[in-house]
């Protein structure tokens, strides 16, 4: 903490910060933050996603709104001013995580809406540079048609409507929305994608290109350690290329890795035509068109921590594992490692889902399994006592049976050993009827109440959709338009408990 407060920000990022925020709807409480951040001594926390469309997944609501009650709780207990900051991931490329929003259908299965992206699987631009294009009409009438009928459906839509147009960016439309949510708590936003921002950026990439064989050799002896410790490695290094990316053909356009080469030259993994660039001549883009330059996943929080005062960070699972790699890149560099603290987890049990758990007679968590374990369990339930689950009824038939073949075993090995063969064959055959015999029977079980099909399904697709957990998956605008848009972000808000990533359930 001590170390985040004795470092400022740059006037110039400041400047930079003031102009990005200053497009966004308005918020006192944002301009009190921003002039904090000019203030000697204060302190941020940040967090930061990519631009998943109307919001992406309900993780990234939660993350935004534990970056904000960090903030508070690390005031309250150090006295030193703390700003929630959001980082907007719009140097990375990866369009087919963030070009979908998925709903639940109160009637049916869910609902996926996307952009028609056509070159979404193979571009590498960074995201900064796209536009919605027409598709985000259809998709948009597509909502509307799904949660019109929902009580507070009219606001939220509004503001999707107004900000998600052909001619707006990605990142653009989904700050104007999360920037909505969070004006009251002044969450700021910066975008590292800009122009004005690339001649601070020079001296991290510059690090990143002349340090690069020292970096990962540390970094892959580190990523070692962690595997020997028994941790999956989150962040694949490659050994001696820099952890920036290049953009050769313009500074909208593909960036590439790169891995080294012939002496003092680096190629350029996937480009088209094979191309290689000289060290010196990489010196000189960064000094010309520094905007060339992206950060990879490690090299974006020594970014972040270069240009901010950053306390802490907020995030995801996947993301705090990838933090357990970066000790060595920090180290390098001579910064400290800002905290990593957990993101709040939840499940929304909305009184519709609850509605439908009581007419089931679940409790949440036992949604989360495979589907026709669920309706097994729900029909052997249900049924008369004599009907066995299958798992009995496999184990009766072939514990009768393999006891009646140990009993014939010795009989029959005094009659002529050879026939043991035989009885292993046997007992191999029998073990795969019976397990086929059980198999039919447990899809005739699950088949048997197609209320309870129905509704089992109706419960899985809000909790348990894609058999993943809903926050990954379901977005923002069923909730929105059901709960209310500010009742659910000021529920989640006052859910969330300062550095703890514990799993809640919520029930507005």
């Amino acid at each position: 903490m001590a170390a985040a407060a004795s470092r400022a920000v740059s006037p110039a990022l400041l400047d930079v910060l003031g102009a990005q925020n200053a497009r966004l709807a308005p918020s006192p409480a944002r301009e009190r933050n921003l002039a904090l951040l000019a203030k000697p001594g204060t302190v941020a926390v940040v967090t930061g996603q990519q631009m998943g469309l109307f919001l992406g997944p309900l993780y990234t609501l939660y993350k935004a709104a534990s970056a904000i009650v960090t903030a508070r709780a690390l005031q309250e207990e150090t006295g030193r001013p703390c700003v929630p900051v959001f980082w907007l991931q719009t140097e990375d490329h990866d369009l087919p995580e963030i070009d979908h929003c998925v709903i639940p259908r109160p009637g049916g299965g869910p609902c996926r809406l996307a952009l028609e992206l056509p070159d979404a699987a193979t571009s590498r631009a960074p995201i900064a540079h796209r536009h919605l294009g027409p598709s985000v009409l259809p998709a948009l009438a597509t909502l509307r048609a799904e949660l019109e009928a929902e009580p507070h459906a009219e606001e939220f839509l509004s503001l999707l409507e107004r900000a998600y147009r052909p001619e707006a960016t990605l990142a653009g439309a989904f700050t104007d929305v999360l920037s909505s949510l969070f004006a009251d708590e002044g969450l700021v936003f910066l975008d590292p994608r800009d122009a004005r921002l690339a001649p601070l950026a020079a001296p991290v990439h510059r690090f990143a290109l002349q340090e690069a064989g020292a970096l990962s050799s540390v970094l892959a002896a580190r990523a070692e350690a962690l595997t020997r410790a028994g941790y999956t490695v989150q962040v694949h290094v490659r050994p001696g290329s820099p952890l920036s990316f290049f953009s050769p053909d313009a500074l909208d356009g593909p960036r590439y890795r790169l891995d080294p080469a012939e002496a003092g030259a680096w190629s350029l993994v996937g480009h088209p035509e094979s191309s290689a660039i000289t060290q010196d001549a990489l010196h000189a883009a960064l000094e010309r068109e520094p905007l060339r330059f992206t950060t990879s996943a490690l090299l974006r929080p020594l970014l972040q921590d270069t240009w901010l005062p950053t306390a802490a960070y907020v995030g995801g699972p996947g993301e705090l594992a990838y933090f357990a790699q970066l000790a060595p890149l920090y180290a390098h560099a001579g910064r400290p490692m800002p905290l990593a603290i957990p993101r709040a987890r939840f499940r929304v049990l909305d009184d519709r889902t609850r509605r439908w758990l009581g007419k089931v007679g679940l409790q949440p968590d036992e949604v989360n399994v495979p589907r026709e374990a669920l309706l097994t369990r729900l029909a052997t339930r249900d049924a008369p006592e004599s009907l066995e689950t299958p798992e009995a009824l496999e184990a009766r038939l072939f514990g009768a049976f393999s006891s009646e073949l140990e009993r014939v075993a010795g009989q029959v090995s005094a009659v002529d050993a050879n026939l043991q063969d035989a009885l292993r064959r046997t007992q191999g055959t029998v073990r795969v009827a019976v397990s086929r015999l059980t198999g039919r029977y447990r899809r005739a079980l699950a088949r048997r109440d197609a209320t309870a099909a129905e509704q089992v399904d109706r419960l899985r697709t809000v909790l348990f959709p894609e058999d993943a957990p809903q926050e990954r998956i379901l977005g923002l605008p069923y909730f929105a338009c059901r709960i209310g848009t500010r009742a659910f972000t000021k529920t989640v808000l006052d859910a969330c408990v300062p550095f703890s990533g514990d799993s809640k359930d919520l029930t507005p």
